[in-house]
């Protein structure tokens, strides 16, 4: 008996080798998995920033490649776009532009016209500013005829950023809706905003962004799941050291989505003038950022856990005072320390699976 059980100690039965076998398999797959998953989606969320100025998709100042193209091309002039491009439907109209599906030699292609000349200032400021602040966080410009009152740029089928959840949502897009795709998309608009409040126009504020619809409506989601700003129409510039600063055009702002600073100062007594109300600065885009993000991030699983992360910056982003909420810099280097704090929690996690 003693020598039967001290050789069931040594050997033990093929059903319970079997099944440590199976473990220690199942325990590598799940490390495995979640490295790779971790490792692409730190790469997908740190693959577009300015690096990409230099990629093989860039191009000289003034020209454009579409996927597909070879070379750069010039952008196109009135002539091309007159009798190369064919417009194919109207996808949407606000106050100062009509939006059309278009097509290029075979590419799908946006087609921008005025509305009403009473808006050219408009039209043309959001063209001068798409041509001045050309990068990847802008969307590409292809063409455009000032005679004609048109802009063509590129085409993005999942429209603006306000359809992320529906996108996300769909069945072959699922392996994607999670908090670190969601978080990257956040990440990549508050780029956009440092990237605006330095950019080689001087600092600039997004004033189309009175409401949470209104402000993501400025923004389109790429193919590949990244954020392109797309209306440039109102960007005026700020520059507090020279004594330069801005109000987000001649009306009554309400409601908590702008900043306090937009909103009338002197309550029901005094009618609203333009003339007596103080303007502001770039601040007011840095108010809006935390409830940008909390839309992006959905409610996934992880989600919670990243705003309960995120809670001490985006009160800061609130304070009332403008001076004393964060730079679009800080968010972006904020968000990115707990991005990668949060994912070496996940790497610490699946490497303690793998040693159970």
């Amino acid at each position: 008996m003693l020598g039967t059980s001290a050789g069931n100690h040594h050997h033990p039965p093929m059903l319970q080798r079997a099944t440590l076998c199976l473990v220690s398999v199942i325990a590598a797959l799940l490390t495995a998995t979640t490295f790779f998953r971790v490792e692409l989606l730190h790469h997908l969320l740190w693959a577009k920033g300015p690096e990409r100025n230099n990629s093989l998709d860039s191009c000289p100042y003034g020209h454009f490649r579409l996927t597909g193209m070879k070379d750069c091309l010039s952008w196109l002039s009135c002539e091309t776009i007159r009798s190369e491009v064919t417009v194919t439907k109207l996808m949407g109209r606000g106050a100062v532009k009509q939006v059309f599906l278009a097509h290029w030699k075979g590419h799908q292609v946006t087609l921008s016209r005025l509305t009403v000349s009473e808006f050219s200032n408009d039209f043309f400021h959001g063209l001068e500013m798409l041509k001045g602040l050309q990068s990847v966080y802008v969307v590409k410009l292809l063409g455009y005829c000032e005679g004609d009152k048109t802009i063509l740029t590129e085409y993005h089928p999942f429209g603006s950023l306000i359809n992320v959840n529906s996108i996300l949502e769909q069945e072959n897009h699922r392996g994607f809706n999670t908090w670190e795709v969601r978080f990257r998309l956040a990440v990549e608009y508050a780029m956009f905003l440092h990237f605006l409040h330095t950019s080689p126009l001087g600092p600039r504020v997004m004033c189309d962004s009175n409401d949470l619809g209104k402000t993501l409506s400025q923004y389109l989601l790429t193919t590949d799941l990244h954020v392109v700003a797309n209306d440039l129409d109102a960007l005026p510039l700020v520059n507090r050291s020279a004594g330069l600063l801005i109000k987000c055009g001649a009306r009554q702002l309400w409601g908590d989505f702008v900043a306090p600073e937009q909103l009338w100062p002197f309550g029901d007594d005094l009618p609203f003038s333009d003339d007596l109300m103080p303007p502001y600065d770039e601040k007011t885009d840095i108010w809006k950022i935390p409830d940008v993000t909390d839309f992006l991030l959905g409610q996934v699983e992880g989600s919670d856990v990243l705003r309960l992360h995120l809670f001490q910056l985006h009160r800061d982003c609130k304070r009332t005072m403008p001076q004393q909420r964060p730079t679009a810099l800080r968010v972006v280097q904020t968000y990115k320390a707990v991005y990668t704090s949060l994912t070496q929690e996940l790497d610490l996690y699946s490497g303690t699976v793998h040693d159970l």
